[in-house]
């Protein structure tokens, strides 16, 4: 009789490639995007002083988030992040509604840096309409996250530390120029109520950043290198954030940041706007620096595809969605199938235009992973005490109390003030829980009953 090889039967498993110094460029890469494009916005409703008090209140909640969640995916290391963090410690059913919410996230926010992406190359090439360029650019960059994690991963980080070069660069030119005075002008037109109307636009700035935790299996050491790459990674991101936000405003105040003339519509590109007030638009330093600078929106675009790739495969891996988008391809040991779903969902998104509000969706998914990440952090220590975590929490319980009462503070704002985008959200993930309460939990029951 014919033995069968055991490699037959051998599950294909995610590859460990991933050292510090890439977990630091896939942080970095995540949000850089959010440096260049749409923080801007939230001055118009807020001044200066409104987008500043809302900023750091988002920072606090990105430090206490970070090493609170960093916990979780020491202890957890696993592709599927907040999904497997709630599953484990509050049940399955909370655990799908937040991996939903980490999937609209992760899977939303591309297409709107595609957009940018092709608003961007359209300047150069205007032949090319927006769209064609920001689905070619969809086709690129999730081929190249086929290919391979590693190669994915190498590329992230080069184009990163081009797009943080580009930044600090920006800053050396813009701060010779800063005057103080520009920051008091206007500064806090709607008081607080525009402070509040500026909070989605102050969690632009670090959107993303949680998507290391997704890599955890790919990452060689994660209880070690995790920390290091969520922890540098937030430091950069902090640094570089004050730094744009002082050097672009105080070149010429924040209307010059966002209206291209007087009563035009808000632009989202505040860097060359800022640029321009020194160097004018037909120099060749200006030109260099957008030409890099498209560099951070492609970091941020194709680290989130990577990203969302990782959460989509962990679903498909638990069978809360059709099993075969939780395959890794035998050659490329890439999640191709959750490549090629999360394009689709991407490029459908993507010919809507409405790249407002597709941001404003991903921030509702982030917010509710925050929540979500930090009660199973809360959730975890009391049900698996024993558990080894290789990094614990600092200043435990109060890092994830503040965090998560700021994310659930950040909630209630947003949904006053987008209550259509609200519905839709929330609409959402109800039509996806009663379809996992239909078709998934019943098999999964019935699959561990045997």
């Amino acid at each position: 009789m014919q033995q069968k090889s055991p490699n037959l039967n051998k599950e294909i498993k995610l590859e460990r490639t991933l050292g510090p110094f890439m977990l630091w460029g896939l942080g970095v890469g995540y949000v850089i995007s959010g440096m260049y494009f749409g923080w801007n916005l939230g001055l118009p409703v807020g001044g200066t002083l409104g987008l500043a008090i809302a900023t750091f209140f988002i920072i606090i909640l990105y430090i206490t988030f970070t090493f609170s969640y960093t916990e979780l995916a020491c202890a957890i290391p696993k592709a599927g992040g907040v999904f497997d963090y709630a599953s484990r410690s509050i049940g399955k059913d909370l655990g799908f509604i937040a991996g939903i919410a980490q999937i609209i996230e992760f899977v939303f926010a591309p297409p709107a840096i595609a957009a940018a992406i092709g608003a961007y190359f359209h300047i150069f090439f205007p032949q090319f309409s927006i769209t064609s360029i920001a689905v070619f650019a969809y086709l690129l960059f999730t081929a190249l996250n086929i290919y391979g994690v590693k190669a994915a991963a190498i590329f992230e980080l080069i184009i990163t530390v081009f797009a943080v070069f580009e930044l600090l660069l920006f800053c050396g030119i813009a701060l010779p120029h800063f005057k103080f005075s520009n920051l008091q002008a206007n500064a806090f037109p709607f008081g607080w109520k525009g402070a509040w109307a500026a909070t989605p636009f102050a969690i632009w700035f670090f959107l993303g950043l949680e998507g290391v935790a997704n890599v955890a299996e790919e990452t060689v050491n994660p209880q070690k290198n995790i920390v290091i790459g969520f922890g540098s990674a937030l430091l950069t991101l902090i640094g570089l954030s004050v730094l744009v936000f002082i050097a672009s405003i105080g070149i010429g105040g924040w209307e010059k940041i966002v209206y291209p003339t007087p009563g035009a519509e808000a632009s989202d590109s505040p860097l060359p706007m800022a640029l321009a007030q020194i160097t004018g638009n037909d120099v060749w330093l200006y030109h260099l620096l957008i030409t890099i600078g498209l560099l951070g929106l492609i970091a941020s675009f194709h680290g989130l595809i990577l990203a969302a790739s990782r959460a989509t495969y962990e679903f498909g891996k638990a069978k809360c969605i059709p099993a075969v988008i939780g395959k890794i391809h035998p050659k490329f040991k890439t999640p191709v199938n959750a490549l090629l779903l999360n394009m689709f969902i991407g490029i459908v998104a993507l010919f809507t235009g409405k790249t407002s509000e597709i941001i404003t969706i991903a921030c509702f998914g982030a917010i509710t992973l925050y929540i979500f990440g930090m009660i199973s952090v809360f959730a975890l220590r009391k049900k698996e005490p024993e558990l080894i975590r290789p990094f614990r929490t600092p200043f435990y319980p109060w890092f994830p109390l503040i965090a998560l009462s700021i994310a659930a503070f950040s909630m209630v704002v947003m949904i006053s003030l987008n209550v259509i985008l609200a519905l839709f959200f929330f609409g959402m993930m109800l039509i996806f829980y009663i379809g996992f309460l239909l078709f998934v939990k019943q098999k999964m029951n019935a699959t561990e009953s045997i």
